[in-house]
């Protein structure tokens, strides 16, 4: 998944305005216009369309804790500069608070079966014997989980 992808679903599913957009980016202390956000928003087709940055995504995600959880005491977490599938799914469980569970709840509201020992794995250190890399399908699943359960009368499938 490309990281216009994620922000497109988790934009659509927590029902979030480009205004909000801006403001989550402002919780990691970074500054973005609207003017960007409505262009990383557009479809890659679009003469117009930006290509949204790993640093940028983490950005986003940081603020979504924030604004999910509250700022920590100290200094702010400081953005990745890479991403993976991996460290998107970990900053979603965390700004959502989810315990395995949960998760694995939100998996099968799209007929996604996982168990918390696979689970388990896309969250451990990448040297780590028992890590997993999470691959596009999981990640995809996760955030159509998210959006049945956070938009569950909206028959939409897309972000």
């Amino acid at each position: 998944m490309t990281n216009n992808d994620v922000l497109r679903r988790l934009r659509y599913t927590f029902d979030l305005k480009d205004s909000t957009v801006v403001e989550i980016f402002a919780l990691a202390d970074a500054i973005v216009t609207d003017a960007q956000v409505i262009a990383w928003l557009k479809k890659d087709e679009d003469k117009n369309f930006i290509t949204l940055k790993d640093a940028d995504l983490a950005l986003f995600l940081n603020g979504f804790i924030n604004l999910k959880r509250g700022k920590r005491d100290g200094e702010p977490a400081a953005p990745e500069k890479s991403l993976n599938n991996n460290m998107v799914f970990q900053k979603l469980r965390i700004a959502l608070n989810l315990k395995a569970e949960d998760i694995v709840d939100i998996l099968q509201r799209v007929d996604f079966t996982l168990s918390k020992h696979e689970l388990s794995s896309f969250f451990r250190k990448p040297d780590n014997k028992h890590y997993r890399e999470c691959k596009d399908q999981i990640l995809r699943n996760f955030l159509l989980g998210l959006q049945s359960q956070f938009r569950p009368n909206d028959g939409n499938t897309e972000a």
